[in-house]
């Protein structure tokens, strides 16, 4: 006989139940036993290994793969929640983490802390069932559960094939040792934090995913024709890999006009505690612009694990513009505005991974379209910008390119003619990763100069 794993009664949970299963009735083992007999090995590449060791955190006994980095954020606040590397991670993360400024890719990663300190699971698994979890595949390679009886958030992210991280999550169990009560739900962080993505090529009722109705445009205000309502932005600008605490905004506002904010993608490399609607609506009132950005499947022929191929270019690029503008309309981003797909750079002259590319874009381009906001995109200015830009398919509204010259100019570039995405529809990544002290607050950058669109 089959159970569906108890959901929490909220928008969108029934649409986990069908993919989100256990089976069997039997109660869990001893969590000695099962620590001792549970096998990690997962396939080639994939980071498991049977030789691993059992961590305790909250009342749980966690199996942890060999090789695997244990970080427990309660005694070091300020790391980073890396999902490009194989980790656990215990704890809250603290306000502003050092994270590098860009991470792109995922692989087999675990995040456990207090429920109601982080981002707050829709899905609630209790422990009896851990046992039989069977891991979903999804649009962004994550699941998010509570496990009430530990009062603990549960996130874990994986690569290819999530194997090893069901495995994991399988081999969870109650020591019986609490070291802490469950902590009261962040009723703000429930109204206002990003859902778990649906099953892969699913829509939240569990269906084929549809054409959405856009939703409304931004209502014209009092200080509209003001910069902070004009479509685009000309200054500065910084990217960094995760959302800055807003301490660290204000720090750093006069310096800066435009931030770049991941909101979503299978390649996302780093957590994002800070990034919810209030954090972009308290952000944009301290006068900064955002891009708005997704890093999902990157090309063939890149560097990165997460790869769509030239038969399902089309299919991904619809596919992640619907899981963007979901996304862009969880954190408050209406429509009408800019969303980036984060294309990474890759080799040109490989005559059909450009091509998939190209139709991975136009995709992506014409359903952006349709879900209401304006399809733009990142990539660097000596592939992807200059591909799209020579191609005759549909094309980005706007463009953010990669040049590493360390000219913040927008315009003379050599691989991006003046007459393309002219004017005010272009930004430049023209310095990559360092780090900058303002306001008395460090972070590892990249730098931007933009004359361009922005939410």
């Amino acid at each position: 006989m089959r159970h569906a794993v108890l959901f929490s009664v909220s928008s969108g949970a029934a649409a986990f139940a069908a993919a989100l299963t256990v089976a069997g009735t039997a109660p869990a083992r001893p969590a000695a036993h099962q620590a001792s007999s549970l096998s990690l090995r997962g396939p080639a590449g994939s980071g498991g290994s049977p030789h691993g060791r059992v961590v305790e955190y909250r009342g749980l006994r966690v199996p942890v793969p060999a090789g695997w980095e244990v970080h427990r954020l309660d005694r070091h606040p300020s790391q980073c929640v890396r999902y490009d590397r194989h980790a656990l991670y215990l704890g809250s993360p603290g306000p502003q983490p050092d994270c590098p400024a860009r991470a792109v890719g995922r692989t087999e990663a675990v995040h456990i802390q207090p429920a109601g300190r982080g981002r707050t699971a829709r899905t609630v698994v209790h422990a009896d069932k851990l046992a039989s979890l069977t891991v979903p595949r999804t649009v962004d390679h994550e699941i998010r559960l509570t496990l009430p009886e530990a009062g603990v958030t549960i996130t874990g992210v994986y690569g290819r094939d999530p194997g090893t991280l069901q495995r994991i999550l399988r081999g969870t169990r109650l020591s019986g040792r609490r070291t802490a009560g469950p902590s009261k739900p962040d009723v703000h962080r429930m109204a206002t934090a990003v859902p778990s993505a649906p099953p892969e090529g699913t829509a939240p009722s569990g269906g084929p995913v549809p054409p959405a109705a856009p939703v409304p445009a931004e209502s014209p205000s009092t200080g509209q024709g003001t910069a902070l309502e004009r479509p685009w932005v000309r200054g500065r600008g910084f990217d960094t890999c995760t959302a800055p605490s807003l301490a660290t905004m204000r720090a750093w506002r006069p310096s800066f006009k435009v931030t770049n904010i991941y909101i979503g993608g299978v390649a996302r490399g780093c957590a994002q505690p800070n990034l919810t609607a209030s954090w972009v609506r308290r952000v944009r009132a301290m006068g900064y612009r955002l891009t708005a950005t997704y890093v999902g499947l990157q090309a063939p022929c890149g560097a990165h694990a997460q790869r769509f191929t030239a038969g399902s270019a089309s299919r991904q690029g619809t596919r992640a513009a619907a899981d963007a503008a979901r996304r862009a309309r969880a954190l408050g981003i209406p429509a009408g505005k800019p969303l980036y797909y984060d294309m990474e750079a890759y080799n040109h002259r490989k005559g059909t991974c450009r091509a998939a590319v190209l139709r991975f874009v136009d995709n992506w381009v014409d359903r952006l379209k349709t879900e209401g906001y304006q399809p733009c995109l990142y990539s660097s200015a000596k592939s992807g910008i200059r591909d799209v830009g020579r191609s005759s398919l549909s094309k980005p509204s706007c463009v953010w390119f990669a040049n590493w010259d360390r000219r913040a100019k927008v315009y003379g570039d050599p691989f991006v003619p003046d007459a393309w995405w002219s004017p005010h529809r272009r930004v430049k990544q023209y310095r990559g990763g360092h780090r900058e002290t303002h306001g008395g607050v460090t972070l590892n950058v990249d730098s931007d100069i933009a004359d361009g669109r922005v939410y």
